[in-house]
């Protein structure tokens, strides 16, 4: 098993910047690629970026543009450098972890941190 411990949420202005972690724990070997993914309240997850054990990243949309997700594989931690937030940043944001399984992939998640901009 593989538990996912996320942190950085909170309340900030807009323009500011927010910088969320997660840590994976357990049977982390298994793990090939992890990413942040947000959900809007009534809607689903969808994901913000990822990236591989290889440190190759992928995001959603013009994240890029403001979001910089990186891993470090020592401490089994991802993060999300979100600068520039805007209001419809706010959002429920979701770390989940990717284990490799013969059929595709198995996701862990963890249990969420609240993101909120202001005006």
């Amino acid at each position: 098993q593989v538990q996912l411990v996320e942190s950085g949420g909170g309340m900030v202005q807009a323009g500011g910047s927010l910088r969320l972690s997660c840590t994976a724990s357990g049977t982390v070997d298994v793990i090939n690629a992890m990413g942040w993914f947000r959900q809007y309240p009534g809607t689903q997850r969808t994901l913000v970026a990822s990236i591989t054990r290889d440190g190759v990243a992928n995001y959603a949309g013009s994240a890029e543009d403001r979001f910089s997700v990186t891993i470090d594989n020592v401490r089994n931690t991802i993060s999300l450098q979100m600068n520039n937030l805007k209001p419809e940043d706010t959002a429920v944001y979701y770390c989940r972890a990717s284990k490799p399984i013969y059929s595709g992939s198995y996701y862990y998640w963890g249990r969420g941190t609240q993101v909120t901009v202001v005006s």
